[in-house]
C-alpha cells in the first residue's frame, strides 16, 4: 500500500501541471468525453488550489 501511495505522489507532483493544460488541448482536438480523465483533471486541479493556499498562507506566516 505503501509503494501506490508513493506512485501517486509522485505521478501527480510531475503530472498536474501537464494534465491541466494537455486535458483542455485534447478536448479541442477532439477527443471523445472521457470521465476518467475528468476525474484526474478535477484532482489535479485541487492539488494546484491546495499548492497555491500553502503557498500563500505560509507567506503570511513568515512576515508575522
Amino acid at each position: 500500500m505503501k509503494d501506490l501511495y508513493g506512485s501517486g505522489i509522485l505521478f501527480f507532483y510531475f503530472l498536474k501541471w501537464p494534465i491541466i493544460i494537455g486535458t483542455p488541448l485534447l478536448y479541442w482536438q477532439g477527443l471523445n468525453n472521457n470521465w476518467v480523465l475528468n476525474v484526474v483533471w478535477l484532482f489535479s486541479l485541487l492539488l494546484i488550489i491546495k499548492d497555491m493556499i500553502a503557498l500563500f498562507t505560509s507567506k503570511n506566516r513568515d512576515s508575522e
